[in-house]
């Protein structure tokens, strides 16, 4: 005789309740009770109001800046592993700090390591991710990682467009992986961005390696922080003979003027999921929904069920 499973219970962090009830929407479960309690000072406690004794638990919040989020997802996580729970999933949908994944000069951290031993530390058993900064961060955890890719839900809008000549593009050398899955996917042909900083988030020059005249441009990246880089691409590329320029991001930090920026600028379109709410609407942004895909690979693992299907690139 088969052994039920017995249902899953779906907790959010604060910074990540819309999403997360989306995600128990379509996992088909009521999101978990957790209550915050807040110290004059700043300091805050996260309780959960049932049991989890014995259960699998999934905790639900990106970790972007400032670091209160990644202090309520340790704290949740901690507060789980002591409440006996048997299964503890930490659910990031965008998981920060991952731009420090080496030492690129003397004497400065690798936070995305530092993270991930602390997430293992407070208690993860589990992480479940989508469009990490480097693929290899994935290596910095001793325990399962579920990689997802957002291009799951990004590949069916992209084709709804119907955009002929399409071109697919990279922002940057580091991004070309990327934007060959897609072009290999859309049978497209790709152009790269070669771009030189003269400090962080500031560009001093870019060149394309590519010809993009006459074609519909789509700009593939993991994240938009500043949009000085997409911006700046976009630009070239109409400079340079496009027809149209539109940039698909899976994490909108959209830090600083950046709102401003893509406003002011030659994108027609971003298209970015909900995996960090956005500070404000513009007519411009295009927010597509991760919480299916999410929803579909938690439920897949709490059954013990592939989750293969789920990675189209």
């Amino acid at each position: 005789m088969v052994k039920a499973v017995a249902d899953a219970k779906i907790f959010a962090c604060s910074q990540s309740t819309e999403l997360a009830k989306k995600i128990a929407e379509s996992y088909g479960t009521p999101l978990g009770n957790v209550i915050t309690s807040t110290y004059s000072d700043g300091e805050f406690q996260p309780s959960f109001e049932e049991s989890v004794r014995g259960s699998r638990v999934f905790i639900i919040g990106s970790t972007h800046p400032n670091s209160d989020n990644i202090m309520e997802m340790l704290l949740m996580l901690d507060a789980a592993k002591r409440a006996s729970a048997r299964h503890i999933t930490a659910v990031i949908p965008y998981f920060g700090w991952a731009r420090q994944d080496r030492k690129d000069k003397p004497r400065v951290p690798i936070a995305a390591k530092l993270m991930a031993k602390m997430l293992e530390t407070a208690g993860a058993t589990r992480i479940i991710t989508m469009d990490l900064h480097a693929d290899q961060i994935q290596g910095f955890f001793e325990k399962p990682v579920d990689h997802l890719y957002a291009s799951t839900v990004f590949l069916p809008y992209l084709r709804n467009l119907k955009l002929k000549d399409l071109m697919m593009a990279s922002p940057d050398m580091g991004g070309s992986k990327r934007a060959y899955a897609y072009a290999k996917t859309m049978e497209s042909d790709v152009v790269i961005c070669y771009k030189q900083r003269a400090k962080a988030n500031v560009i001093s020059h870019m060149e394309l390696i590519g010809e993009v005249e006459g074609k519909n441009v789509v700009l593939v990246d993991d994240m938009v922080d500043t949009a000085g880089t997409l911006t700046k691409a976009a630009d070239v590329m109409i400079e340079r003979g496009a027809l149209t320029v539109r940039a698909i991001c899976t994490h909108p930090v959209l830090s600083g003027n950046a709102y401003e920026r893509i406003e002011k600028s030659k994108i027609q379109e971003l298209i970015v999921t909900d995996s960090i709410p956005l500070r404000q609407e513009s007519p411009k942004i295009k927010v597509v929904s991760c919480a299916d895909l999410v929803a579909d690979v938690m439920r897949r693992v709490h059954e013990n069920r592939s989750i293969s299907s789920k990675f189209l690139m």
